[in-house]
């Protein structure tokens, strides 16, 4: 691959995920070394979930609650264009999974505010006005690797994945290192899995 040409990469996110979370920040630490063009994208583990056998009444109320985020995000991208989504999953981001914050319209809000966009849009959280978009972007991204997996999804040309599910985030010549074994592995003809348990809690330091 030509590291002098723009590499357009396909991001799918649902912002309440620490292990996505993970991904991100180890994708753009590569492209400050790579040209990369990522693109933003929104899957959520909700939409991902809702069929899913056996799940308690706690879970189908963490699951409604993770969509509100998914909700806002959508909105926002409505709005303000793809472009934004950068911007507002950095800062959701921030206070899901460094500071702890609650999933509600107060941090919705300071999200937006820091990201620079209206933080009305925060009300979107408690709206279905914005879910066929949602689904329409997520089944964008389980089609390019099928359901069993969960997020993040990255597409590089042909290439697309799930994960890798990795902690903590890989710097400098180590993510690039990390990048480059990826897309090997996952280029592959035929190849579908590579898995191991994992022993340890994201590390966000």
């Amino acid at each position: 691959m030509a590291h002098d040409i723009s590499t357009p990469v396909d991001f799918w996110f649902d912002p309440t995920c620490p292990w996505a979370w993970m991904t991100s920040r180890w994708v753009l630490e590569v492209a400050q070394r790579r040209p990369l063009e990522i693109r933003w994208r929104i899957m959520s583990l909700t939409v991902l979930n809702e069929d899913r056998a056996g799940l308690d009444e706690r879970w189908h109320r963490d699951l409604a609650l993770r969509m509100e985020p998914v909700r806002v995000c959508a909105a926002a991208e409505r709005a303000h264009g793809p472009g934004a989504l950068h911007r507002l999953y950095t800062e959701l981001g921030a206070r899901f999974h460094l500071e702890k914050a609650p999933k509600e319209r107060a941090t919705y809000a300071a999200a937006l505010a820091a990201a620079g966009l209206d933080p009305a849009l925060a009300e979107a959280a408690g709206s279905d006005a914005f879910d066929a978009a949602v689904r329409a972007s997520h089944r964008e991204g389980i089609d390019r690797v099928g359901a069993d997996v969960g997020t993040p999804v990255i597409a590089v040309g042909d290439v697309a994945f799930f994960g890798p599910v990795v902690t903590p985030a890989p710097r400098g010549e180590a993510a690039v290192k990390l990048w480059d074994g990826v897309l090997a592995v996952a280029g592959t003809d035929g190849f579908f899995e590579l898995k191991r348990t994992r022993t340890r809690d994201p590390v966000f330091a």
